[in-house]
């Protein structure tokens, strides 16, 4: 059974035991030089993914703009927190099915900024051309870990038109696989059903342009407190 989390309005607290409890039901390798505090991040831009390739490795970290200069992070030392302010009610266009029943509750970290939530990214910046084969990489969400364990997470965009193109849900059944080019950035809408931890495990993988070589990265989690 998960411990709950008890957050503090004023600066967003988290009670790091239950992070702990919900990660070692993940099996999640740990920092070789350990885990100290975790940061917690609750308005700002981030990316929550960005991936780098060096020495024949991929790998998936954190981007940290919420401080300047910004820092990169281990998903390990992360807390991403959605406030109440990310609440809102699910279209009643058909489209947005994928959310749930239209008019039930969903808390939203939206493509677009909003100064007062966070603005999740997912960034390919660092991957040059020519490097993997149609330059582009595959990311994987593998699975979801949540408490409430009826907790579910979409990511999707939104066209001009304000139509939405889902790029993994929860609702249907993971894994869900988002071809990202290289060198590129994406911001999307991160929508989770209830308010709970959220951990949604990913990796990311490629083939070496040539060679037909398939290479991954070590798999992550990233951490989610939805506030209600």
């Amino acid at each position: 059974m998960l411990t709950a989390i008890r957050p503090r309005v004023g600066k967003v607290l988290v009670a790091g035991a239950a992070i702990v409890a919900v990660l070692g039901a993940t099996a999640a390798p740990a920092r070789a030089d350990g885990v100290g505090a975790p940061v917690v991040l609750s308005a700002g831009h981030v990316d929550v993914i960005e991936v780098e390739y060096e020495d024949g490795v991929l790998e998936l970290g954190v981007h940290d703009d919420t401080v300047e200069p910004g820092v990169h992070r281990h998903h390990s030392d992360v807390i991403f927190v959605v406030t109440s302010q990310a609440r809102t009610s699910v279209p009643g266009d058909p489209a947005f099915g994928f959310l749930g029943r239209a008019g039930s509750p969903v808390w939203v970290l939206p493509q677009a900024q909003n100064e007062d939530l966070l603005w999740a990214g997912i960034a390919t910046e660092e991957l040059e051309e020519g490097v993997f084969e149609a330059d582009s990489v595959d990311l994987t969400v593998q699975q979801l870990i949540s408490a409430p364990s009826s907790g579910q997470v979409a990511i999707y965009t939104e066209d001009q038109f304000g139509q939405p193109t889902v790029l993994a849900n929860s609702r249907d059944g993971l894994p869900d696989v988002v071809e990202l080019p290289v060198g590129d950035h994406l911001h999307a809408n991160w929508a989770f059903s209830k308010p709970g931890i959220y951990l949604l495990k990913a990796k990311v993988g490629a083939t070496l342009a040539g060679t037909g070589t398939v290479i991954g990265s070590d798999s992550v989690y990233l951490r989610f407190v939805v506030l209600p």
